[in-house]
């Protein structure tokens, strides 16, 4: 049986419990020719709680984790065995396309495991500005100043606000973590 990428509806926060679930029960059910890999796409992202930054993993798509199984045999029929595999792990709701679950196309997965090569090395901020949009400055020489976002630069992680001093607009340079929307 070949194996294709499947997408597993699981309840939002338990991903990685289903996930824990189904590669613990792979040695002790005799699964190995049936599950191959199973991930749960995230991204790093930063963000400043009571003046320290941290930065956390989040997930692409909460409550959905993606499988690599051999869900159906040669002749496409439904294979019982993983069918039920999956279905009775504790926390998973079903399969994304019901009853009848379609695998994900190679570009797809293909995609998904791009985003996830690129974004494991880039941190991204957890709030995402607009240009125009109103911020309060919370941190540096410019602290308790609103301004108005006049450019975002996300490669670096930058932004350039105008900022009212001493009754004129200037222009000021600050990290996504030195300001929050106003």
């Amino acid at each position: 049986m070949k194996k294709q990428w499947y997408v597993i509806h699981t309840f939002t926060g338990q991903e990685d419990k289903v996930r824990a679930s189904l590669l613990r029960r792979q040695q002790q059910e005799e699964m190995d020719d049936r599950l191959g890999e199973v991930m749960i796409p995230t991204e790093n992202v930063s963000e400043v709680r009571k003046g320290v930054r941290t930065t956390t993993m989040r997930k692409f798509f909460p409550g959905y984790i993606l499988a690599e199984l051999a869900l159906y045999e040669e002749d496409k029929t439904l294979d019982e065995k993983t069918w039920f595999y999956v279905r009775e792990t504790p926390g998973v709701i079903g399969f994304a396309g019901g009853e009848k679950p379609v695998p994900l196309r190679a570009s797809e997965v293909d995609v998904l495991l791009h985003q996830m090569e690129d974004k494991k090395e880039k941190v991204k901020p957890k709030v995402v500005f607009e240009v125009g949009e109103a911020v309060k400055i919370n941190d540096g020489p410019f602290m308790n100043f609103s301004g108005v976002i006049e450019e975002i630069d996300p490669e670096r992680g930058k932004l350039k606000v105008t900022v009212a001093i001493f009754g004129r607009s200037a222009p000021v340079e600050l990290e996504y973590w030195q300001v929050e929307r106003a």
